[in-house]
């Protein structure tokens, strides 16, 4: 069993290269850093090209479980000394395993309703313009939690399979259906799934404990910076806000996305859905 040594050996300069947006969008393929993320990719059916291994390193519990469930023949296992694996991982994290995976590909008609979770009435949630991918594997991670039934992103700034996506979200971007579209196809398929619209907005009319998410639903949330385009302002559309009594005009988009979450499950916990 070869150990890699060298950072020039081309494979390892190929998995290096996918810290960059365009380079992942060329290989069609992704980065996995750390052992939960990994585990929960592999637990997802991602379909794994190879992991990188050291031994050294790989010393933790969650680790060594990962390799023991490794799919047999799926993935190449190559096996890289302290120093090699220190410039394949992000940061300060050295798990001692980093999968490469070929970048998932759900489009926005893969998402059938029936087949998501919350049966009969799923929750469905929009970040449109969103530019950061920690904010979005944030939301992913609360979404999780609150057993949100999809994610979409609409007309996004950063690749849904960022890195920072992918740890932020502690590998939950593999366990929820997830895909990008246009702000425009997103609207139109919500509409499509007669699903209820939410728009979450600084200046939105109705209280977010008032508004009745207990049936099948959607939340959109914007950025930071903007908001949510003009196009979710449409009359067939919820404009719900959370209270802000501080100086502060709202919430980073992670925590509007968790609060509005809860709330819904909050309601769907308690309360039969209305018949409309």
């Amino acid at each position: 069993m070869a150990t890699i040594t060298s950072l020039q050996n081309l494979r390892v300069k190929d998995a290096v290269r996918l810290r960059q947006r365009r380079q992942r969008e060329r290989q069609g393929r992704i980065v996995i850093d750390g052992a939960r993320e990994l585990g929960r990719a592999i637990d997802a059916g991602v379909a794994l090209v190879e992991v990188f291994v050291c031994e050294q390193l790989c010393a933790g519990e969650e680790a060594r479980a990962v390799l023991e469930r490794l799919p047999d023949g799926d993935a190449e296992v190559l096996h890289v000394g302290p120093k090699v694996f220190e410039k394949l991982a992000f940061g300060d994290r050295t798990e001692g395993v980093l999968g490469v995976a070929e970048t998932p590909n759900v489009r926005l008609d893969d998402l059938k309703l029936p087949d998501l979770k919350l049966p009969g009435r799923p929750l469905v949630a929009v970040l449109e313009g969103v530019e950061k991918p920690g904010n979005v594997g944030a939301v992913l991670r609360s979404g999780s939690g609150a057993d949100i039934s999809a994610l979409i992103v609409a007309d996004g700034r950063t690749d849904l399979y960022n890195p920072n996506a992918i740890r932020a979200s502690l590998g939950t971007i593999f366990t929820i259906p997830v895909c990008t579209a246009t702000t425009a196809e997103t609207l139109d398929w919500l509409r499509r799934q007669r699903l209820a619209v939410f728009a979450a907005r600084v200046d939105g009319s109705v209280p977010y404990t008032q508004a009745e998410l207990r049936g099948p639903a959607a939340i959109a949330l914007g950025s930071e910076a903007t908001g949510l385009s003009a196009v979710w302002s449409a009359d067939d559309i919820t404009a719900i806000g959370l209270p802000m009594h501080g100086v502060a005009d709202s919430l980073n988009v992670s925590a509007t996305a968790a609060v509005l979450f809860y709330e819904a499950l909050r309601q769907r916990s308690h309360d039969p859905p209305l018949v409309r």
